[in-house]
Formats: structure tokens, sequence, C-alpha cells
């Protein structure tokens, strides 16, 4: 087992490692466990806004599936630039359900894969392409608090899923909250007093269980099991597409929004190794999350992006194989295929998926940290800069009604939290002189206003 040395975690397993196929396929389908109720949730949720069949939701969840398979593949091993050849796992992310549920009940499906067919790579394939360029605007300070506000910002909707899910008759129950205690418990126990494959495992050993205990008390519905075909082909088109320009704007923002949350869980991941992406993988994450997504949108699949949850079981397991990411991005384009087969996986209850997630989501708000701790001095100008970038994120998060007087696409905008964090971060990381800053530095012993001479030190 490696040490830790320079930041670095103790790896079991690292980057390029292969373990054994068994030990592969249980890591992979753990990764798989982890995302693939909330990813699906997104399928779900904009098909019941939009008001579709029970048919059409099986085939968007199906495609969900499918290209977040794709997805995951490419990015382990890389087509060309297109792949960071580093473990992430893609998957819908929420960050486009507000705006696909709003513009598909307005304009419609088709609108809403029409501005994805448009900006999925024209906005973050140009990003990931001409990353080169603006990467010094993204030093670790910047990413770092982009991860922190991510596991941070995700953290109520772990508890809302721990608790029964938001709106649920039963929701806070004794028996969802012991359901998801029970996976918390279970995985933390294994990961710390445990080695080998059992801590490896020990994330997915809590859901198995929590899972097992959720059918022994009858609160698991397998009627999508039987509903469900054994096989569907993706159909181009299935939806049609239309370009609305507002369309097409809101998706642009969600996606360089979507960029940054790549940049900051790439860093996740190479923090474990004590290190920040190179350019080549931060060029090849986000052209795959871009590509792929626009891609995707052609079958009818939401924009696929870096899935958080899955940093912080690399961060929490030591485990960073792509090759085992790999391994879960074969399941997921299987399952893609069959909609049986992913209708049993859909069968988990949210408190046993809370329990996991609450656990993943604290971890990547502490990989986050880790990553600003070991690369940014905490001296004044960068303690400030945190402070208003999660100050104004959380805000945002905890209370978004208090934007409810700017208008409607100003609220939307600044009511992303991830948004709010990240352009406070830039903003204020770019402009205000210091040894992160691309455009202004300054000497160790200068303040930013000794360093653009508005004051001397002998003043």
């Amino acid at each position: 087992m490696p040490s830790a040395t320079d930041g670095e975690i103790d790896l079991d397993y690292e980057r390029d490692d292969r373990p054994p196929w068994p030990k592969s396929l249980l890591l992979g389908l753990q990764h798989v466990a982890v995302m693939i109720v909330p990813a699906t949730a997104v399928a779900f949720i904009v098909a019941d806004a939009t008001g579709i069949g029970a048919a059409d939701t099986a085939y968007l969840v199906q495609m969900v599936l499918l290209f977040s398979g794709l997805a995951t593949i490419v990015q382990a091993y890389a087509l060309g630039p297109v792949g960071s050849r580093l473990p992430i796992v893609m998957g819908t992310s929420f960050t486009f359900v507000g705006a696909a549920t709003t513009i598909g009940a307005e304009f419609g499906l088709a609108a809403v894969f029409g501005a994805i067919l448009v900006t999925g790579f024209w906005v973050e394939g140009l990003v990931g392409w001409q990353f080169k360029r603006i990467k010094p605007y993204f030093p670790p300070l910047v990413t770092g608090l982009v991860v922190v506000i991510i596991g941070l910002y995700l953290i109520p909707v772990g508890m809302d899923y721990a608790a029964g899910g938001v709106g649920a008759a039963d929701y806070g129950s004794m028996t969802n909250l012991g359901l998801a205690a029970l996976v918390l418990g279970i995985a933390v126990l294994l990961n710390m007093f445990t080695s080998g494959v059992m801590r490896l495992l020990s994330v997915l050993v809590g859901i198995v269980v929590g899972y097992a205990v959720a059918v022994a008390l009858g609160v698991v519905d397998f009627s999508a099991i039987g509903q469900a075909s054994w096989v569907a082909i993706p159909r181009p088109g299935a939806f049609g597409f239309e370009f609305e320009p507002i369309a097409i704007v809101t998706f642009a923002f969600l996606f360089l929004v979507s960029a940054m949350e790549t940049v900051g869980d790439m860093s996740g991941i190479t923090a474990a190794e004590g290190r920040t992406p190179s350019h080549e993988e931060f060029r090849g994450g986000l052209l795959t999350d871009g590509l792929l997504s626009s891609i995707g949108s052609v079958f009818a699949a939401f924009p696929v992006t870096s899935f958080s949850q899955n940093v912080g079981i690399v961060n929490f397991t030591g485990v960073m194989s792509r090759h085992v990411v790999g391994v879960g991005g074969v399941i997921l384009a299987v399952l893609g295929f069959s909609p049986k087969v992913g209708a049993v996986v859909t069968t988990i209850p949210q408190p046993v998926f809370g329990g996991a997630v609450l656990l993943m989501v604290g971890m990547v708000a502490a990989s986050g940290a880790r990553l600003i701790f070991l690369h940014t001095d905490l001296d004044r100008r960068n303690m400030v800069i945190m402070a208003v970038s999660l100050g104004l994120g959380l805000g945002v998060a905890t209370r978004p009604e208090a934007l409810q007087g700017l208008p409607a696409a100003a609220e939307t905008f600044f009511g992303e939290p991830v948004i709010l964090t990240a352009l406070s971060a830039l903003v204020l990381n770019t402009f205000v002189p210091g040894e992160q800053s691309p455009l202004f530095d300054s000497a160790p012993d200068e303040t930013p206003a000794e360093s653009i001479g508005l004051v001397s030190k002998d003043d």
C-alpha cells in the first residue's frame, strides 16, 4: 500500500492499476450503485413535469444509463483528445433539472434536446479545447472552492433522500432514518475498522445490507420490474428537435456551470495523488462532457457530466484505478440496453441511497478543502475570497427566495450555488493581486493594495 506523502492519500490501487477481475467487477458495481439512482431520477423528474407516458419515461431512463456508461468509458480510456484517462464516472447532473423541466413544460422536450445539441459541444467542448488559455484563471483556490460547494450544497439532497424523498408521506419516519443510518454506519465501520476487500467495498456492502433490510420490511416497490421490457434499441430523434433562443441561452449558461463542476471534480480526483490535473486531462475531460452530451441529445439523453458522489468514493476507498471505473461504464451501458435489468437497480429505496449519498458528498467537500489547503496559503486575501465565495454560494442554496425580486433570468442564473461561488472566486482571485492571480502578482510581504501602488509600504 503506498504511503501518504505530499498530500496524497493511501491508495490501494493507483490510476493505471488493474485489480483482479472479480474485485474490479464489484468495485465497478459499487460506483454504479452510488450514482444510478440520482442519474435516473433526473429522467423521472423531467418526465413527470412534462407529462409524458410511462413508455417514454422508461426510454429516457434507458438513454441516461446508456450515455452515462459510454461517456464513462471514454473518460477512462480516451478516444484521441477526447477523454481524461482518469477514474471519472459520468452521469446526468441535477444541474440541468430545473431548466429541463421548465423549458420542457413550456416548449416541449424537442426544445430541450435541441438546446443540448447546440450548446453541449459549442460551449463546454470549446472550453475544453481552449482550456490551456483559460487554465490560469482556475487555480487550486478557485477549483477547490467549486469542489467544496458541490459537496456542501448536495448535503440537503442527501438528507432528503435519507428521510424518504421530498413529498413522501413517510418523510422523516423512523423507518427511513433507520435505513439511512444503517447504510451510513456500515460503510463507515467497514472503512475505518477493516482491511482488504471489505474496506474497498464498504459503500456497496452498506447499500446491499440496507436494501435487504428494506425488502424484509416490505418498503421496496418491485412494480417497475414487471413493466419494463427486456431489450430496447436507441431511436435517433425520439422527441424531435426545436431551437428556442431562450432554451439555448439557458443551457449555454448551465454548460459553463457543468464545466466548472467537472474541473472541480477532476481536481478532487487527482487530489488523491497530491496534485492538480494536467492540461491534457482537463481538456479531455471537458471535451467528453460537451461532445457526449451533444451526441446523447440526438437519442434523447440529458447532458452528462462528472459525478461528484463518485469522486467521494475514490477518496473514501483509496481505489483510483480508471479500469475499475471503465468496468462501471460497461455495466451502465449494458443496463441502458436492458430496461428490465435497470429497473431492478432503480428499486433501491431513497433512504438506502441517502445514507450513501450523505457520506459521499461529505467526502467531496472534504477533498475540495484538502485541495485548497495543499496548494494555497491561507493568508488574509485568500481567506476573504473563501469567505465571500462560500458565503454567497451557501446563502442562495439555503435561502433561494432571497433572490425573488430579481428578473426571472437573473434569479435562475444567480440562484445556482455553483455559479455564484465559482464567479465570486473567479472574479476576486483574478482582480485581487496575489500568487494565484493570473493578472496581478505580489511579493509575499506585500498587501494587494501595495502591489498595485495604491499605498506604499511606508504608509
